[in-house]
C-alpha cells in the first residue's frame, strides 16, 4: 500500500501515569531518547495535573527542560483544565492536548467538571493556546463506552467534534477509555463524523481492556484513519476509570501495520528492546504480545 501511518508514543505520560512503581525523572528521560533513537517523531512526555492525584506526573516541570531538542520530534504535554493549560504554554512544548469527556460522571471524575462546563473550559483554553500561536489538540475521552454512564452515543462524539472544528481546534482524537469498543463501533464512528471532522486530523487511542485493542487499530486504518496512538510494551492505563488497563502496545501495533504494508518510519526491533529495557524500572513484564513471539519473518524490523 505504501501509506504512511503516523504513530503517537504515549508510553512516557499515559503508560507511566497509574504504575505503582514511581518512575524517576532520569529514567523517562532515557525512556524518551530512546524512542527517538527508534524513530518516534511525536511523543506525549507528560501532563500537567494535580501530583497529588497523579503522583507518576509530579516532576513535569523538572522533566520539561531536560528533554533533547530536535526539528525532528514533537513533544506533546496534556493538561485537563486551565491552571495546567497556564503552567504548558510557559514550557517549549511543541503541542498541547486537553480532554473533554462523553458523560457527566466520568467528566467530574476526571477533571471535577460536568461535560458542558469542562467544553466550555475548553473554548476558552482554545482562545488562549491559539492566541499563543501554540499547537491545541483535544482528545475526546469514552467515545465508545462510559464505565459510569454506560454507551455513548456516536451522535453525543458528533456534538462535541462539531463544537471542536467550529474552535479551529489543531486536531482531534477519539480515546477508547476503558477498551469497550470493537471494530464495529470504530467503523459506526468513524462514518458518523465523517463530513464533520472536515480538514481537522483526526487521531485515534485505544486501550486494550477487553483484548480488541489491535482489532480497532485495524478498523480505524480501515476507515482512514492515519493517526494512532500507541505504548511502548502496552503499558498504561487510566487511573480515573476502574480496571482501564494498559493501550495497545507500539510494537503490536508496528508489526501488524508493516506487515499490511504501511510504513511508519519507526523501527519496531528497536521498541521490542526499548520494551525489554522498561520492564527493569517498572519491575514487572510489559503486556505487548510481539516483545515475547518475536518478528515474523526473524528479519522483519521497519519502516
Amino acid at each position: 500500500m505504501g501509506d504512511k501511518i503516523e504513530i503517537v508514543e504515549v508510553g512516557p505520560r499515559d503508560g507511566l501515569q497509574s504504575q505503582s512503581e514511581l518512575i524517576h525523572t532520569d529514567v523517562k528521560l532515557q525512556l524518551i531518547n530512546r524512542l527517538i533513537d527508534a524513530g518516534v517523531k511525536r511523543i506525549e512526555v507528560a501532563s500537567f495535573v494535580n501530583p497529588a492525584r497523579v503522583p507518576q506526573m509530579a516532576d513535569v516541570d523538572e522533566l520539561i527542560p531536560k528533554l533533547k531538542k530536535s526539528e525532528s520530534t514533537s513533544y506533546i504535554g496534556l493538561v485537563l483544565n486551565e491552571r495546567g493549560l497556564e503552567r504548558a504554554l510557559d514550557t517549549e512544548l511543541d503541542e498541547i492536548n486537553a480532554v473533554i469527556v462523553t458523560t457527566d460522571t466520568f467528566c467530574l471524575k476526571n477533571q471535577g467538571k460536568k461535560a458542558v462546563e469542562m467544553l466550555k473550559s475548553v473554548k476558552r483554553m482554545a482562545q488562549l493556546a491559539q492566541g499563543a500561536n501554540r499547537f491545541f489538540g483535544v482528545t475526546i475521552g469514552a467515545s465508545f463506552g462510559c464505565p459510569f454512564e454506560g454507551e455513548v452515543p456516536p451522535s453525543k462524539v458528533l456534538g462535541l467534534v462539531n463544537t471542536l472544528v467550529d474552535m479551529g481546534v489543531s486536531e482531534i482524537a477519539l480515546a477508547d477509555t476503558i477498551g469497550a469498543a470493537v471494530p464495529s463501533d470504530i467503523r459506526r464512528v468513524v462514518d458518523t463524523i465523517g463530513k464533520a471532522i472536515q480538514d481537522t486530523p483526526l487521531r485515534m487511542h485505544f486501550h486494550n481492556t477487553r483484548n480488541t485493542g489491535i482489532a480497532n487499530v485495524a478498523a480505524a486504518i480501515d476507515s482512514g484513519v492515519r493517526i494512532i496512538d500507541a505504548s511502548c510494551g502496552g503499558v498504561g492505563g487510566c487511573p480515573f476509570a476502574p480496571r482501564a488497563t494498559g493501550n495497545v502496545g507500539t510494537e503490536d501495533v508496528l508489526y501488524m501495520l508493516h506487515r499490511m504494508g504501511y510504513s511508519t518510519g519507526i523501527d519496531v526491533q528497536k521498541i521490542i528492546e526499548v520494551s525489554g529495557w522498561l520492564e527493569g524500572p517498572l519491575k514487572s513484564e510489559t503486556p505487548a504480545m510481539i516483545s515475547k513471539a518475536g518478528l515474523f519473518p526473524p528479519e522483519l524490523s521497519s519502516i
